[in-house]
């Protein structure tokens, strides 16, 4: 966004949050953003690391265990770490401080690691040996999982569910084939293509 923001050429914006694309319209660079998909943080485990959903927390906040983000304000993923350390804060007083102190900001950042061609970052990661614990989209883990047979999916529990709201803008001075792209996005046939990739479509009928 800041890119778009500092006069980079973009057509279409797609955001993992609805405030980077409400603020490109705010400054009168853009149509006003719609919901287009939702999708939420999961875990992506380590092969081998005993967690359930009933203690996550408990083994996010363990010493001895590497847990990575996305990195907060550069990234919306890592944002909505934050807001779940937020909510453990809730849960547990102290565990916002201690969470934070500890998360690996492996990815989101101007100098992080790239995956190869066809590879998630975060399977590859884990993979590696640089997290045993990665909170990010639940649509990332499960590519990671199927890229990474042994690695584990694990749903946050109710607590500490964070939801994210993804939204797309069309850019000022944008072609007819950008807008045309748009509205494929918002169709029924483009809502099916997200909801088959595990994210929640909410332009599809019900």
């Amino acid at each position: 966004m800041d890119e778009i923001a500092g006069g980079a050429r973009a057509e279409v914006f797609a955001s993992a949050n609805m405030e980077h694309p409400q603020a490109l319209a705010k400054a009168g660079k853009s149509s006003t953003p719609v919901l287009f998909a939702r999708n939420r943080l999961c875990a992506l485990v380590r092969p081998g690391l005993e967690v359930q959903t009933a203690t996550l927390l408990e083994r996010m906040l363990d010493a001895g265990v590497k847990l990575a983000t996305s990195t907060p304000r550069a990234d919306p993923s890592g944002d909505y770490a934050w807001e779940v350390f937020r909510k453990a804060d809730r849960l547990k007083p102290g565990a916002f401080v201690a969470l934070e102190k500890k998360a690996l900001q492996l990815t989101g950042g101007p100098n992080s690691p790239t995956a190869a061609p066809g590879r998630t970052i975060y399977g590859a990661l884990v993979a590696a040996g640089k997290a045993d614990i990665f909170l990010t989209y639940c649509t990332g883990a499960l590519e990671a999982q199927k890229q990474n047979p042994g690695q584990q999916v694990v749903a946050l529990p109710d607590e500490l569910t964070v939801g994210a709201d993804y939204g797309l803008t069309v850019l000022g001075n944008a072609s007819p084939q950008a807008y045309a792209f748009a509205m494929f996005i918002l169709s029924t046939e483009g809502q099916r293509v997200l909801a088959k990739h595990g994210f929640a479509a909410p332009a599809l009928p019900q």
